[in-house]
């Protein structure tokens, strides 16, 4: 151990949750429970220049008298900061909102509203502080607001802003937390459901100061953002879609397409790559429609999956049972791939119904740290007729176990990493993950019907054809139109899903490469070991190598697979 390197870690993890209090609070670190991230210009640029101070200290380590460990530490640490400073040029920081909430997946990334009202839902209220905290933070609510105002004015000014089509979800998503009563706002929830080990009066005297909060700062605030939204910023923007478009927008997509991908892919290489995952998957479609006995067209066979009743549920309650009862079917067989799980668990829960129109058919929501709060599989029950019960199991390896819940949870748990490594996360090893498990539907035996096969070759071509619309828009200069095209003619996923998918990779740029990309990576690392060892493959102990070091980008996990495989070739002979 090189105490140095680690003493800089850890100061800089305290330093990260102190300034992103929101992600602390997601954490289950409730040191800064009372107030929301400062997101003033003053504060984003103290940020800039703390972090070329952190590499200015890592450059002048001498990395290669590190041990081997340390050096990796290095490496990732390292690289988190200079990712950071080089996004820091594009001020991607002036479009902090957007349809979808920005619910937090990581450090830095601006939580927005939408993440303001869920984490109402998410946060331990237990004692008389938690509340009074959580008033606190009410109470800076308005604020909070009024820098993401003061970010959308620099954006108008800077020409950096979302174009149109996004920026009209949002005025609707305000509108249903503009209630009229402050306690039937999502914000109030928590005084909603005390415990009983606080008294009646303490009970009163805080749902008082809550509602307070709410109808004195709260809503004010909201009615502001709103009207500056609806009257100012929302005429103001592009109608045009694609970030090609903004200032350096070109640059800005490469950036975002190393990133999100973890490689030196460029936005034409990964275009082609789109095409030809989907033509790849269109033949497996093929192949698996023939198995159901349909006659007729893979588009009809589409438009079969869309609209035959057999595969929706009558209600949105019958389709939360069904996932549930698919997780308890998943859960057990799990030992026959996986040596190593975690010990926290996982609930199956409604996306709530503010979120519910306007974001995917279902996510992720991470445990607390210190167990507080498990992991929640969130499932949309809006309109369960536009719900195709084919795409649940997919759905529920991608989302829950063994994809998002396994991998996030087990991370946190290696203790022996620091921080920063197993609460961090690089998009293309966490999406890809989840990807790759998707396809391991058919080792558990989850895939023996066809319509439930089908249903996971729709997922597989649905991140082939983001890769396809998403360099599509952004450097190809596609219209909006012609990616829904596309995307309705290779899917036979429901319109309604399609939109929202759509309107996701507008804005959002680039992260949608990161799912196929990974997955792509992961499943040929995985035979090229099974190619290499041969009869001495252990699909267990790959499931270890790949997991146990938390999330890698993925060039450095290709290291540590071919380092594996080689310790194994060495030691069976």
């Amino acid at each position: 151990m090189t105490p140095e390197l680690h003493a800089l870690m850890e100061r800089e993890w305290r330093y990260q949750l102190e300034h992103s209090p929101t992600y602390a609070s997601v954490l289950g670190d409730r040191r800064w429970n009372d107030r929301w991230d400062d997101l003033g210009l003053s504060a984003i640029e103290a940020d800039h220049q703390h972090n070329l101070q952190v590499l200015a200290q890592l450059r002048a380590m001498d990395r290669e008298r590190l041990p081997a460990a340390d050096q990796l530490h290095y490496d990732l640490f390292r690289r988190d900061y200079e990712t950071w400073v080089e996004e820091h040029r594009f001020k991607w920081y002036l479009l902090p909102v957007n349809q979808v909430g920005s619910i937090p997946e990581g450090i830095k990334q601006p939580p927005g509203i939408q993440t303001a009202y869920q984490l109402a839902d998410n946060l331990r209220f237990e004692t008389v502080r938690d509340y009074e905290e959580w008033i606190s933070r009410l109470g800076g609510f308005s604020t909070y607001v009024e820098q993401i105002l003061v970010l959308m004015r620099e954006g108008m000014r800077e020409r950096l802003m979302h174009p149109q089509v996004i920026l009209r979800r949002i005025p609707p998503q305000i509108e249903r937390q503009l209630v009229a009563d402050p306690t039937a706002s999502g914000f109030y929830s928590p005084f909603t459901r005390f415990p009983s080990s606080i008294s009646p009066a303490e009970q009163q005297r805080l749902s008082a100061a809550g509602r307070s909060a709410i109808e004195r700062g709260v809503l004010p605030a909201l009615t502001r953002f709103h009207g500056f939204l609806t009257r100012e910023y929302l005429p103001a923007a592009p109608e045009q879609v694609g970030i090609w478009q903004l200032p350096e927008g070109r640059e800005l997509y490469a950036f975002l397409t190393r990133k999100f991908t973890t490689t030196n892919l460029g936005p034409e290489q990964i275009h082609a790559l789109g095409l030809a995952e989907v033509q790849r998957i269109r033949d497996e479609m093929e192949a698996v429609k023939a198995r159901t006995g349909f006659q007729g067209s893979l588009h009809d066979f589409f438009r079969f999956l869309r609209v035959d009743p057999r595969f929706y549920c009558k209600s949105g309650e019958e389709l939360l049972l069904r996932y549930r009862g698919l997780c308890k079917q998943i859960d057990p067989r799990l030992v026959k791939l996986f040596k190593t799980l975690p010990r926290q668990p996982y609930g199956v829960e409604p996306t709530p119904e503010a979120m519910a129109p306007d974001v995917t058919t279902g996510f992720y929501y991470p445990g607390a740290s210190d167990g507080s709060r498990p992991g929640t599989y969130l499932v949309n029950l809006y309109r369960p007729e536009t719900r195709p019960t084919w795409e649940m199991v997919p759905l529920t390896l991608h989302e829950a176990v063994p994809g998002h819940h396994l991998q996030v949870a087990l991370s946190a748990e290696q203790e022996q990493l620091p921080a920063f490594r197993r609460y961090g996360s690089h998009v293309a090893y966490a999406e890809g993950w989840a990807l790759y498990c998707e396809t391991l539907g058919d080792e558990l035996g989850l895939y023996d019907d066809p319509y439930d096969k089908f249903g996971q070759l729709a997922y597989d071509m649905w991140r082939a054809v983001r890769l396809v619309v998403d360099t599509g828009m952004h450097a190809r200069q596609w219209t909006r139109q012609q990616a829904l095209d596309f995307f309705l003619e290779n899917s036979p996923r429901q319109e309604l899903d399609t939109v929202n998918e759509i309107d996701r990779y507008i804005a959002w740029p680039g992260q949608a490469l990161a799912y196929k990309v990974g997955q792509l990576r992961i499943r040929e690392l995985r035979t090229r070991a099974e190619r290499e060892l041969g009869p001495r493959f252990d699909v267990r102990e790959f499931h270890d190598v790949v997991l146990l070091e938390g999330s890698l980008p993925l060039d450095i996990l290709e290291r540590r697979v071919d380092a594996w495989v080689a310790r194994t070739r060495a030691g069976a002979s």
